[in-house]
């Protein structure tokens, strides 16, 4: 079936990709398979030589793996995507396809504890050099160009601070000096942000997050164009393995239909919170975008489709970083509703310290320039009613003093 030509994102999530069998399914098929019988030996042959198309291994390739792959670019706005294992697995896909040895690459210091450490330590086992700089200053991006300089890596909003980056000034800086530009899109999702409309090369995404939605999977793409993805990452993939499965991409896929509805709501309920939080005499600080406080939040507005995501993280009040510990532990153990785990983009609010998990392998130093302190809390904002969260909250806020 071949859809009319500019339908709306929301109606894109739920058509594009299918393709359906001879049974005329209406729910996207799921082909649990890891090789395709053959019609005859020449055939086979042409397939396996790509001198024809068709399916032979799901490692090669797999039509429920190929329908989310559609259905994500189509919401990203990209030619093409190429699905992946998890969202690491696609900056590692990323990284052996546009870096050599000799290569230097710009990154934001608050990017996902992870990827630092690809950049940083991993990639490095093999000659390539990075820089880390400051997530919104555009000056020192521009400043740490080499002539070999060949990607620069971003994450707007930053894990855990919600650090906005300009992307069409960093775009700017990129081409400029004969780079390119990657964006990881897990905290928006294409509901609230569309990268490439901003000049971004490639779109990251951990569809582990708001692509399923639900916390069932875990999944990464990247989003770009069909001469890279054919060119480039796919005879990476096709040889490396790290293929997403056809069950996690058929959970994907289906995850997307509601995508815009769970943003737009988990996007108000954060906000809730986020003002909420504001107002409590032992939170020194609050980090969200759709806060007039924020920093940045004239561009998150622009960027971000006027609204300001589902992650809210807020300092706890402290006299020295082994109190902040303390005290926020005090308040996340003290919650009964909130998920204590570091995933999010679950339709459940999660609740996590930064600090000890999802950055606990940086060092301290790696830590302050991230501004990640021991008082932190972060909080993905699921579906769960805003009053229970407040209350949940509370709990654990109004008794800081007897804990301390």
């Amino acid at each position: 079936m071949t859809l009319p030509d500019q339908l709306h994102p929301d109606t894109l999530a739920v058509r594009t990709g299918v393709a359906r069998s001879q049974y005329g399914e209406n729910s996207e098929a799921l082909y649990l398979t890891s090789s395709f019988v053959q019609p005859d030996a020449e055939t086979a042959r042409k397939r396996f030589a790509l001198e024809e198309e068709g399916y032979t291994y799901t490692r090669v390739s797999n039509p429920t793996v190929a329908g989310m792959e559609r259905r994500l670019a189509a919401l990203e706005g990209t030619e093409a995507t190429i699905a992946t294992a998890s969202g690491m697995a696609a900056v590692l896909l990323l990284g052996m396809g546009v870096l050599r040895a000799g290569d230097h690459v710009v990154c934001s210091q608050s990017v996902f504890g992870s990827t630092l450490r690809l950049f940083a330590g991993e990639f490095a086992k093999f000659g390539v050099e990075a820089t880390f700089v400051s997530q919104t200053d555009v000056t020192q991006w521009r400043a740490a160009l080499r002539p070999t300089t060949k990607l620069l890596f971003a994450e707007t909003p930053t894990n855990p601070l919600t650090d906005i980056c300009d992307v069409a000034a960093l775009a700017a800086v990129a081409h400029e000096g004969g780079a390119l530009l990657a964006v990881d899109n897990c905290f928006c999702s294409p509901a609230l942000q569309r990268p490439v409309e901003w000049g971004a090369d490639f779109v990251i995404h951990s569809g582990t997050k708001y692509l399923d939605g639900q916390g069932r999977v875990v999944a990464g793409a990247i989003c770009c164009s069909e001469k890279y993805v054919n060119d480039v990452f796919w005879p990476i993939n096709r040889t490396a393995g790290m293929v997403l499965s056809p069950f996690n991409a058929w959970v994907v896929t289906k995850g997307m239909e509601t995508l815009s509805l769970r943003m737009q709501a988990q996007s108000a309920n954060a906000l809730a919170l986020a003002r909420w939080l504001q107002e409590q005499p032992q939170v020194a600080r609050v980090y969200y975008p759709g806060l007039p406080t924020h920093p940045q939040h004239e561009l998150a507005m622009r960027q971000q489709s006027g609204l300001g995501g589902a992650v809210v993280s807020f300092d706890v009040r402290a006299d020295d970083a082994v109190q902040a510990r303390k005290l926020a532990f005090h308040v996340i153990d003290s919650t009964r509703v909130c998920s204590i785990t570091t995933n999010l983009g679950d339709t459940k609010t999660t609740i996590a310290h930064p600090a000890t998990t999802s950055h606990g392998r940086l060092t301290e130093d790696q830590r302050q320039a991230a501004g990640i302190g021991q008082g932190l809390i972060r909080m993905a904002v699921g579906l769960d009613h805003i009053d229970d969260l407040k209350a949940d909250l509370l709990r654990g806020l109004q008794t800081l003093t007897n804990s301390q």
